[in-house]
């Protein structure tokens, strides 16, 4: 048989195994350029096309590929455990000024009745933080927006100040105790969830994570769930996004649960 003819498309042999060819070449193209990037749940696209160029590394330009985005800041703010540490009589007096504009919220003396959270107590960097955040918009909320917006660095230490100066008071929102759930003090280490209490005190407190003791439970379960879905993402380093992605949805309700129930503890204010 010559040449000419073991390549003609008379040739079932020939034609078969460049149709099994021509299949496999398809099939990898389907899911190589359309299937695969529509696999991950982070990328978002217009159409076919979008995927398409996405995969070859081409620019989109469909045409809703014009339409703005919105785009979501992360937090900027560094903060170490001397941050805010010693602050002055002269800028806690300023905070106690300020403070009046968040008292409907926030309530008088930093504890809130409503499902605002309390922040007599909190430890100023934490207060810093999200105020910086509020302001450059990585954190993001229709009533704390338009007040942080317009706050100067030093309106902002203060208000921490002032804050953290506070004593820590009984929620107004108590329930019955309920006993640390797993999650709280031994986490999910398969799933990678650190212990609760390992950044936010009873067994260790990191820099940057806000005490919970007696805030309100359906704050607490509403700021997993935006960690969860990434609504929220001034956290550093994602590390609440990682763990609260892999927390189930009895341990966020059991976490929150936990937290609301324990008794505020009283802090005496210090210098």
């Amino acid at each position: 048989m010559s040449a000419r003819e073991i390549f003609s498309s008379r040739n079932p042999y020939f034609a078969i195994s460049v149709g099994v060819v021509a299949g496999i070449f398809v099939l990898t193209a389907v899911g190589g350029f359309i299937i695969l990037p529509y696999a991950q749940p982070e990328l978002k696209f217009a159409g076919i096309w979008d995927v398409i160029c996405s995969a070859a590394g081409l620019p989109q330009r469909s045409a809703s590929s014009d339409a703005v985005q919105p785009v979501r800041r992360l937090s900027e703010v560094v903060l170490t455990p001397t941050t805010l540490a010693h602050p002055t009589q002269e800028s806690i007096g300023r905070g106690a000024t300020l403070a009046q504009r968040c008292a409907i919220c926030h309530g008088p003396t930093g504890v809130s009745r409503a499902d605002s959270p309390n922040l007599a107590g909190q430890y100023g960097i934490v207060i810093y933080k999200e105020l910086v955040d509020f302001r450059s918009g990585a954190r993001t909320n229709a009533v704390m927006a338009p007040f942080a917006v317009n706050l100067t660095d030093r309106e902002i230490v203060d208000l921490a100040a002032y804050y953290a100066f506070l004593p820590r008071l009984p929620a107004y929102h108590p329930q019955q105790q309920l006993r640390k759930p797993r999650v709280v003090i031994y986490g999910a280490p398969i799933r990678g969830v650190a212990p609760c209490g390992s950044c936010h005190g009873s067994l260790d407190n990191k820099a940057g994570s806000p005490w919970l003791e007696g805030q309100s439970e359906t704050y607490l379960k509403f700021q997993l769930h935006a960690f969860a879905s990434g609504q929220r993402t001034n956290d550093i380093s994602q590390q609440m996004r990682n763990i609260a992605r892999a927390m189930t949805p009895q341990e966020i309700d059991e976490a929150a649960a936990y937290y609301a129930s324990q008794p505020s503890e009283i802090v005496k204010a210090t210098d």
